[in-house]
């Protein structure tokens, strides 16, 4: 038996803004999961289009598609190739759990919410003749007993980061702007897997580096403090994301994950105002100081990539400005911005259709980058594209990047920064040509090897925690996260 799995290209990915190297971070974890549950005598092929290029002359007893919003119209194309070639094809992910109608007619089966309960029990049924057309994940989710990663699928040459990890799945929090209530309607929407096997997944990944593309790393504070506490002594460097309450709790978790290798954070800031955080149901934001949460990570030695939204009611022409000045006054080593986009099944999305305010409904260009909904009151649309494109331009400046790193108090951190900011910025060529020559593995090394200590305050010993150990203070460089 012949399964393929297939990551369509992001659209967005074809055009004159592609970065390259950010669709060469992180291989297709999800697909690698559900790859796992395949009988050991069936053939499985992993392929992505973002690295390489689809073979589409084969004719595979199963096909496997991941679907993301603006990959939605090349999903369906790869899809309704293989239909006419007789396979059996599959759409999971995002956009299908939020338009099943759209997807269907494209798909034998369809897969709705996170797929580790419903899978497996596809996959009996398939064999026996009897597929369902839907598969609706619900009340039993878990990540107890989910088999190890088909790690062997992903072709780690082709990617910057093979040694990215999940070991949770979803979130606590329910922004308005977010996939993830959508996603995991009908059952658990943050859950983690055993500690043991987080620590044994992260024992598989060869070198030192781990990404862990987690939505919120630090949102299970007990499964959080045992994974740390078990990575303590691998040697691991490690980035996540997590959310600004749980930066600034006194509780020495962020301690043990520096003490553990954590080196840098994406830390969802979003916007500065408010009446912003407010109507975007984003009160774990509320009333922080942003602020303290940037200096305890610095005193730490975790690197800060904050994460940026334009385009909500809020926001006004200046919103561009202030946010990059601030940005770089706090010596934020990296910025995402986003223009605000309303991805379908969130409540965002239900809003603005309710007030006539999507501008078309052509996936491919819901990529943050374009504006896709009529700004609130204090901007327009060409406001704030140009605004989001200058912001990106202001922020990654020479002038800035300096600035920015002046703001650490050591000179070791100082030149750190600049080197990493500089260095995901402004050497797009050198990037693109590792990349086309096919030696982007080849910086892997010098990723682990760049590592430096910068003088500055060790974790501060926390409640029933020993000592700190100088491998607190080492930095690495922060990656920004796909979005």
């Amino acid at each position: 038996m012949h399964v393929k799995f297939i990551l369509p290209a992001l659209t967005e990915a074809t055009n004159p803004y592609w970065r390259p190297i950010k669709y060469s971070l992180f291989p297709p974890l999800g697909l690698a999961t559900l790859a796992a549950y395949l009988p050991a005598d069936w053939e499985a092929d992993l392929q992505d289009e973002h690295v390489e290029a689809l073979r589409l002359d084969d004719t595979p007893d199963l096909v496997i598609i991941q679907v993301y919003i603006t990959n939605a119209f090349r999903a369906y194309a790869l899809a309704d190739h293989y239909r006419a070639r007789g396979s059996y094809v599959c759409l999971g992910g995002l956009h299908v759990t939020s338009l099943p109608e759209e997807a269907a007619p494209h798909a034998d089966s369809i897969f709705l919410g996170p797929g580790e309960e419903t899978f497996p029990t596809f996959l009996a049924e398939w064999r026996a003749g009897r597929a369902q057309p839907r598969y609706v994940s619900g009340a039993g989710r878990t990540l107890v007993g989910v088999p190890p990663i088909r790690r062997d699928l992903i072709k780690r040459e082709l990617y910057l980061v093979p040694n990215s990890i999940v070991v949770t799945r979803g979130c606590p929090h329910h922004c308005d702007f977010c996939y993830k209530d959508a996603f995991f309607e009908g059952g658990k929407s943050f859950y983690t897997q055993s500690v043991d096997d987080a620590l044994a997944e992260i024992n598989r990944l060869p070198g030192r580096h781990l990404y862990f593309l987690d939505d919120h790393l630090l949102g299970n504070v007990r499964f959080a403090s045992g994974l740390f506490e078990g990575m303590r002594g691998m040697g691991r460097l490690f980035q996540g994301a997590a959310t600004v309450d749980s930066i600034l709790r006194d509780n020495g978790l962020l301690e043990k994950g520096a003490r553990a290798g954590l080196r840098s954070l994406f830390v969802g800031f979003e916007t500065l105002s408010p009446a912003n955080l407010k109507a975007s149901n984003k009160p774990q934001n509320l009333g922080r100081d942003y602020a303290a949460a940037i200096r305890r990570l610095h005193d730490l030695g975790i690197m800060v990539n904050g994460s940026f939204v334009f385009g909500l009611d809020d926001d006004g022409p200046d919103v561009f400005s202030r946010t990059v000045e601030w940005g770089v006054q706090q010596g934020i080593t990296t910025a995402t911005f986003h223009i605000a986009t309303p991805y379908p099944g969130t409540a965002f999305y239900g809003e603005m259709e309710r007030q006539g305010r999507l501008l078309h409904r052509r996936w491919n260009e819901y990529d943050t980058r374009t504006v896709v909904h009529r700004p609130g009151p204090h901007l327009t649309a060409e406001q704030l594209k140009a605004g989001y494109d200058q912001a990106y331009r202001d922020f990654y400046s020479w002038t800035n990047i300096t600035k920015a790193s002046l703001a650490h108090d050591t000179l070791r951190h100082q030149l750190k920064h600049f080197a990493y900011a500089g260095g995901w910025k402004k050497f797009e060529p050198l990037w693109n040509f590792m990349i086309k020559s096919r030696h982007l593995h080849s910086m892997r090394p010098l990723l682990e090897a760049i590592l430096s200590k910068v003088r500055g305050t060790e974790p501060r010993t926390g409640v029933g925690e020993g000592p700190t150990t100088p491998a607190a203070s080492e930095m690495l460089l922060p990656l920004p996260v796909l979005q």
